[in-house]
């Protein structure tokens, strides 16, 4: 196998893993907390919008819902871990997915955080590092934790990569 097939290879397949992780944290987090998930149809709303030419939002909520936008928000939310996972394999390498720590992965979770604060958020209506929502300190810790485990997660998709692969 070629050096870039074994990155992307690599790459959807860690990313895949972390988004799973986090998908199932914030099931048990819902269940357990009583915490509502994203909606990833609002995501995919805001994204749809974003084409037709409008970045922000004064209530992405309230903006008019688009055809298939649940499909696309989910399937950006997915492409988005594994985009992050191929940071984390630009930055650290293949030799990082040969033999996984924890450090690298934890520092790109938390630091993927950065894209919900100041990206995300702020276009959806929900203010810079979620300043106009209703309990902006409990948003941004819930944030912060999930990212943390979506970290966790790449490391262990790097494992589990790592056992398929090689």
């Amino acid at each position: 196998m070629t050096e870039a097939a074994d990155y992307l290879i690599s790459a959807v397949l860690i990313g895949t893993g972390a988004t799973v992780v986090m998908d199932i944290w914030t099931m048990i987090r819902q269940r357990l907390l009583g915490i509502p998930s994203l909606d990833y149809g609002l995501v995919g709303r805001w994204l749809g919008h974003l084409a037709r030419g409008r970045l922000r939002h004064d209530r992405i909520a309230a903006s008019p819902p688009l055809r298939g936008e649940r499909l696309i928000g989910w399937s950006a939310h997915y492409l988005i871990g594994i985009v992050f996972a191929g940071v984390l394999l630009a930055f650290f390498g293949l030799d990082w997915a040969r033999d996984p720590t924890i450090g690298p992965a934890l520092l790109v979770g938390l630091g993927s955080v950065a894209a919900p604060f100041l990206v995300m958020q702020p276009a959806m209506g929900f203010g810079i590092v979620a300043s106009r929502t209703s309990h902006p300190a409990a948003a941004r810790l819930h944030s912060l934790v999930t990212h943390a485990v979506f970290g966790g997660g790449l490391y262990a998709g790097g494992w589990l990569t790592h056992m398929v692969l090689r």
